[in-house]
């Protein structure tokens, strides 16, 4: 089995920052990516931001200058920095994980999320 565990999420005014982390566990082999979507009520979740094992990054036009995913091998953990948070930004965030197991099995992970508030 595979765990992701998430922090950092919380109530922020705009124009604040936040930083979330994800910590990666269990019966992992290799990872191939691992990144962020979110959710808001009433919406479909959406890419944020990903990062694969060579440190290659990608981010949704939304975050772009604002947002900055980094990653940690040697701790299986990812973070997302995020700056400058507006209204919109607020959502669950989940953390995802492309990566194969010790099983040999290659499989995405998704973690239960944590919610960012941007209010004033």
């Amino acid at each position: 089995q595979v765990q992701l565990v998430e922090s950092g999420g919380g109530l922020v005014q705009p124009g604040g920052s936040l930083r979330l982390s994800c910590a990666a566990s269990g019966r992992i082999l290799s990872i191939y990516d691992m990144g962020w979507y979110r959710q808001a009520p009433g919406q479909q979740r959406e890419l944020v931001a990903t990062i694969n094992s060579s440190g290659t990054t990608n981010y949704a036009d939304a975050v772009k200058g604002r947002f900055t995913i980094s990653g940690d091998n040697a701790k299986n953990t990812v973070y997302l920095q995020m700056n400058s948070l507006r209204p919109e930004d607020a959502a669950v965030y989940y953390c995802v994980t492309d990566l194969r197991d010790r099983d040999f099995v290659r499989r995405k992970y998704w973690g239960r999320g944590t919610q960012v508030t941007v209010s004033s």
